[in-house]
């Protein structure tokens, strides 16, 4: 089994709490994670593993032993369940582990019943510190970071990904309440790719799909939910410029991307005229999946002025501010350090880290010109 590194943050929170919520997308990894700490195992989408819990439900909420209950979103009823057993014996921690591949935005019973009670905390596909041979850490970029993806076995790519976009739009996403025909789904998950790093723009993709911008922003909700996008909210700090207020919004596996946009080889890739944004799409979900694996509380931001200057990633944590620009380029310039520096002056930013795919790094103080692969190995310590 593949070494995650959220697995001690997750022993970690069963030991401090009576249940945990681990979440994320689809086919990440969730129950192969799960069913290694051992424990009672059902799967909620079954109506046969449904009955099962209910038949054994008495004797599991009197055991010691962990109760691992996959895709829990299925079964509305389990959680009141849930909270009168929590209840019954709540000094009692590491009792239930809840999988869900919907966000707690859309697991409404999570907030309504749970509240209190669970902890939640969310798992990416395999970033790139978790892969142990050099050829599957060059493949993650093209292929994503599902285990069943490509990254670990490359024939895979692009196949996997349109299997699972196809079955995300026709069965999951409908069945989690997206009102949008699988058609339109797929129209959006298209425009979507084309749109990969770019302020969104919901007037704009409503009238290219004969839709409301309301509906879209709607739909929108659900794709973020699901785990296969991400809205990188605007920096609103005021430094005497006018700030563009729109969100950008990023496919958060580089591998459906690609697929949706019809690469299937690295070179197919960097020839592409979207390969930029792809980089710095993978840069910022490597980025905040590091942190979102050791535990670190964090909020993420985008920023840009209306006269076009951005950074690519602000992150603010622990009560400081930090700026990323990213550059796929292996010849990082002066200029380009003294950009980031100077509008990290502007926003009070301690450190500053130009991401880029240099062989070579270079510090001074906080701030970092460096490759992807180095500036995972050092952040978690700063």
């Amino acid at each position: 089994m593949q070494t995650r590194a959220i697995s001690p943050l997750l022993r970690q929170r069963l030991a401090a709490y009576p249940a945990v919520a681990l979440v994320g997308p689809r086919q990440c990894g969730k129950t192969t994670l799960a069913r290694a700490l051992g424990g009672a195992y059902f799967d909620l989408e079954q109506p046969a593993e449904r009955l099962r819990l209910d038949v054994e439900w008495d004797r599991l909420a009197k055991a010691r032993e962990l109760v691992v209950l996959d895709e829990a979103h299925a079964w509305p009823e389990v959680f009141p369940r849930l909270r009168g057993a929590i209840d019954a014996k709540r000094k009692r921690n590491g009792r239930y582990l809840l999988l869900g591949s919907v966000s707690p935005a859309l697991m409404m019973q999570v907030s309504e019943s749970l509240a209190g009670r669970l902890s939640i905390i969310e798992l990416t596909p395999l970033l790139q510190g978790e892969l142990i041979k050099a050829a599957q850490r060059d493949r993650l970029w093209l292929c994503g970071g599902f285990p069943d993806g490509g990254v670990l076995t490359p024939a895979r790519f692009p196949q996997w990904q349109q299997d699972y976009l196809a079955l995300m739009t026709q069965r999951d996403l409908p069945a989690w309440g997206l009102p949008a025909k699988p058609q339109v789904t797929q129209r959006l998950l298209h425009m979507l790719a084309t749109l990969h790093g770019q302020p969104w723009n919901a007037s704009l993709v409503a009238k290219g799909l004969g839709l409301t911008y309301h509906t879209v922003n709607g739909y929108l909700d659900f794709l973020e939910g699901s785990y296969l996008l991400r809205r990188l909210p605007p920096w609103t700090a005021n430094i005497g410029k006018r700030i563009t207020k729109a969100p950008k919004v990023y496919w958060r596996d580089s591998g459906l991307l690609h697929a949706t946009l019809g690469i299937a080889t690295r070179e197919n890739l960097l020839r592409h005229p979207r390969v930029g944004a792809s980089w710095e799409g993978f840069v910022i979900e490597q980025v905040l999946g590091c942190l979102t694996s050791r535990g670190k509380a964090h909020r993420a931001f985008s920023f840009r002025t209306s006269d076009q200057h951005e950074l690519d990633l602000l992150i603010e944590t622990a009560g400081e501010l930090w700026a990323f620009e990213i550059k796929l380029t292996t010849a990082p310039s002066p200029h380009d350090l003294a950009s980031l520096n100077k509008l990290a002056d502007a926003l009070g930013a301690r450190r500053r880290v130009l991401v880029t795919q240099a062989a070579a790094h270079v510090q001074g103080g906080t701030t970092l010109s460096c490759n992807l692969a180095h500036l995972l190995q050092v952040m978690p310590s700063w």
